[in-house]
Protein backbone atom coordinates (compact mmCIF):
# COMPACT_ATOMS: atom_id res chain seq x y z
CA UNK A 1 0.00 0.00 0.00
CA UNK A 2 1.56 3.35 -1.00
CA UNK A 3 1.36 6.28 1.27
CA UNK A 4 -2.16 8.30 2.09
CA UNK A 5 -0.99 11.46 0.97
CA UNK A 6 0.91 10.91 -2.21
CA UNK A 7 -2.30 9.10 -3.80
CA UNK A 8 -4.73 12.12 -2.69
CA UNK A 9 -1.35 14.44 -4.40
CA UNK A 10 -2.07 12.09 -7.49
CA UNK A 11 -5.78 11.67 -7.95
CA UNK A 12 -6.83 15.08 -6.46
CA UNK A 13 -3.99 17.61 -5.62
CA UNK A 14 -2.48 17.80 -8.83
CA UNK A 15 -5.16 17.89 -11.37
CA UNK A 16 -6.72 21.22 -9.04
CA UNK A 17 -2.91 22.45 -9.28
CA UNK A 18 -2.86 22.20 -13.04
CA UNK A 19 -6.03 24.19 -13.40
CA UNK A 20 -5.23 26.61 -10.64
CA UNK A 21 -1.59 27.49 -11.59
CA UNK A 22 -2.72 27.43 -15.58
CA UNK A 23 -0.53 24.75 -16.25
CA UNK A 24 -0.73 23.08 -19.78
CA UNK A 25 1.56 20.71 -19.40
CA UNK A 26 1.56 17.62 -16.72
CA UNK A 27 4.91 17.35 -15.84
CA UNK A 28 4.81 21.47 -15.12
CA UNK A 29 2.51 20.48 -12.17
CA UNK A 30 5.11 21.13 -8.25
CA UNK A 31 5.31 17.69 -6.46
CA UNK A 32 7.39 17.10 -3.11
CA UNK A 33 11.44 16.25 -4.56
CA UNK A 34 12.51 15.29 -0.76
CA UNK A 35 11.86 16.06 2.66
CA UNK A 36 15.55 16.46 4.43
CA UNK A 37 14.98 16.17 8.18
CA UNK A 38 18.35 17.89 10.73
CA UNK A 39 19.38 17.91 14.09
CA UNK A 40 22.13 20.21 14.29
CA UNK A 41 23.85 19.69 18.00
CA UNK A 42 26.27 22.26 19.00
CA UNK A 43 26.30 20.56 22.67
CA UNK A 44 27.68 16.92 21.09
CA UNK A 45 31.01 18.84 20.87
CA UNK A 46 31.68 18.30 24.92
CA UNK A 47 29.01 15.21 25.04
CA UNK A 48 28.62 12.84 22.68
CA UNK A 49 25.71 10.86 23.98
CA UNK A 50 23.34 13.68 23.07
CA UNK A 51 24.12 12.87 19.34
CA UNK A 52 23.45 8.71 20.02
CA UNK A 53 20.39 9.88 21.52
CA UNK A 54 19.37 12.14 18.36
CA UNK A 55 20.46 9.38 15.86
CA UNK A 56 18.29 7.28 18.06
CA UNK A 57 15.33 9.95 18.04
CA UNK A 58 15.80 11.13 14.55
CA UNK A 59 15.58 7.11 13.12
CA UNK A 60 12.18 6.82 15.05
CA UNK A 61 10.86 9.92 14.09
CA UNK A 62 11.24 9.57 10.22
CA UNK A 63 11.83 5.86 9.72
CA UNK A 64 15.17 5.67 8.27
CA UNK A 65 18.56 5.62 9.72
CA UNK A 66 20.27 9.22 9.96
CA UNK A 67 23.32 10.26 8.81
CA UNK A 68 26.13 11.47 11.36
CA UNK A 69 26.80 15.44 10.25
CA UNK A 70 30.36 16.80 10.83
CA UNK A 71 32.04 19.98 11.02
CA UNK A 72 33.12 21.45 7.62
CA UNK A 73 35.32 24.24 9.21
CA UNK A 74 37.90 24.23 12.46
CA UNK A 75 36.05 27.26 14.50
CA UNK A 76 38.11 28.19 17.70
CA UNK A 77 36.46 30.18 19.59
CA UNK A 78 33.47 27.12 19.69
CA UNK A 79 36.75 24.53 20.72
CA UNK A 80 35.40 23.06 16.77
CA UNK A 81 37.50 20.71 14.89
CA UNK A 82 37.19 19.84 11.31
CA UNK A 83 35.59 16.95 10.91
CA UNK A 84 33.85 16.42 14.57
CA UNK A 85 30.47 15.19 14.69
CA UNK A 86 28.10 18.21 15.11
CA UNK A 87 24.70 16.39 14.36
CA UNK A 88 22.42 14.41 12.08
CA UNK A 89 20.25 14.37 9.15
CA UNK A 90 17.82 12.20 6.91
CA UNK A 91 16.81 12.31 3.77
CA UNK A 92 13.25 10.88 2.58
CA UNK A 93 12.11 9.88 -0.73
CA UNK A 94 9.26 8.98 -2.49
CA UNK A 95 6.58 7.46 -0.58
CA UNK A 96 8.55 7.99 2.52
CA UNK A 97 8.78 11.98 2.06
CA UNK A 98 5.01 12.01 1.51
CA UNK A 99 4.30 9.30 4.50
CA UNK A 100 6.50 11.57 7.38
CA UNK A 101 4.79 14.91 5.81
CA UNK A 102 1.45 13.73 6.23
CA UNK A 103 2.11 12.91 9.76
CA UNK A 104 3.94 16.24 10.82
CA UNK A 105 0.66 17.78 8.74
CA UNK A 106 -1.59 15.95 11.12
CA UNK A 107 -0.27 14.48 14.15
CA UNK A 108 2.88 16.54 14.93
CA UNK A 109 2.08 20.65 14.37
CA UNK A 110 -1.84 20.15 15.91
CA UNK A 111 0.34 19.23 19.45
CA UNK A 112 2.45 22.23 19.29
CA UNK A 113 1.39 24.35 22.29
CA UNK A 114 -0.48 27.31 21.33
CA UNK A 115 -0.50 26.72 17.78
CA UNK A 116 -1.16 28.91 14.88
CA UNK A 117 -0.23 27.94 11.84
CA UNK A 118 3.37 27.80 10.87
CA UNK A 119 5.31 31.11 8.40
CA UNK A 120 4.56 32.05 5.13
CA UNK A 121 8.14 33.29 5.36
CA UNK A 122 10.03 30.07 4.97
CA UNK A 123 10.38 29.79 1.53
CA UNK A 124 13.97 30.23 -0.16
CA UNK A 125 12.87 31.98 -3.52
CA UNK A 126 12.57 29.11 -5.72
CA UNK A 127 9.44 26.95 -3.54
CA UNK A 128 11.08 25.16 -1.39
CA UNK A 129 10.15 25.40 2.14
CA UNK A 130 12.27 25.17 5.77
CA UNK A 131 10.70 24.54 9.02
CA UNK A 132 11.88 25.03 11.83
CA UNK A 133 10.38 22.47 15.57
CA UNK A 134 11.67 23.58 18.42
CA UNK A 135 11.20 20.24 20.70
CA UNK A 136 11.27 16.43 18.90
CA UNK A 137 8.45 15.69 21.46
CA UNK A 138 5.60 16.71 19.16
CA UNK A 139 6.28 13.55 17.08
CA UNK A 140 4.36 10.44 18.97
CA UNK A 141 7.39 8.37 18.34
CA UNK A 142 9.09 10.10 20.97
CA UNK A 143 9.17 8.06 24.13
CA UNK A 144 8.85 10.71 27.30
CA UNK A 145 10.87 8.56 29.61
CA UNK A 146 13.73 8.13 27.90
CA UNK A 147 14.32 12.15 26.27
CA UNK A 148 17.43 13.14 28.32
CA UNK A 149 17.23 17.00 26.67
CA UNK A 150 15.00 18.64 24.23
CA UNK A 151 16.44 19.25 20.69
CA UNK A 152 15.29 21.01 17.99
CA UNK A 153 15.03 20.14 14.20
CA UNK A 154 14.54 21.57 10.90
CA UNK A 155 12.46 19.88 8.27
CA UNK A 156 12.98 21.36 4.72
CA UNK A 157 10.74 20.13 1.50
CA UNK A 158 12.39 20.45 -1.45
CA UNK A 159 9.74 21.13 -4.24
CA UNK A 160 9.95 21.06 -8.18
CA UNK A 161 8.18 24.56 -8.15
CA UNK A 162 9.63 27.02 -10.14
CA UNK A 163 8.61 30.28 -7.45
CA UNK A 164 7.76 30.71 -3.88
CA UNK A 165 4.26 31.10 -5.29
CA UNK A 166 4.30 27.34 -6.73
CA UNK A 167 5.61 25.93 -3.85
CA UNK A 168 3.21 27.85 -1.24
CA UNK A 169 -0.14 26.68 -3.50
CA UNK A 170 1.81 23.25 -3.35
CA UNK A 171 2.02 22.88 0.02
CA UNK A 172 -1.34 24.59 1.07
CA UNK A 173 -2.82 22.03 -1.06
CA UNK A 174 -1.65 19.45 0.75
CA UNK A 175 -3.03 20.46 4.28
CA UNK A 176 0.20 22.79 5.37
CA UNK A 177 -1.47 24.74 7.93
CA UNK A 178 0.11 28.39 7.02
CA UNK A 179 -0.86 31.41 9.51
CA UNK A 180 -3.55 33.92 7.87
CA UNK A 181 -1.69 36.66 5.87
CA UNK A 182 -3.16 39.40 8.35
CA UNK A 183 -0.07 37.94 10.96
CA UNK A 184 2.69 36.78 8.69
Amino acid sequence: MGARLKEKYQTEIAPRLAVDLQLKNVMEVPRIEKVVVNMGLGEAIQNIKILESAVEELGRITGQKPVVTKAKKSIAQFKLREGMPIGCMVTLRRDRAYEFLDRLINVALPRVRDFKGVSRKGFDGRGNYTLGVREQLIFPEIDLEKIDKLKGLNVTIVTTAKNDEEGRALLAAIGMPFTKKAQS
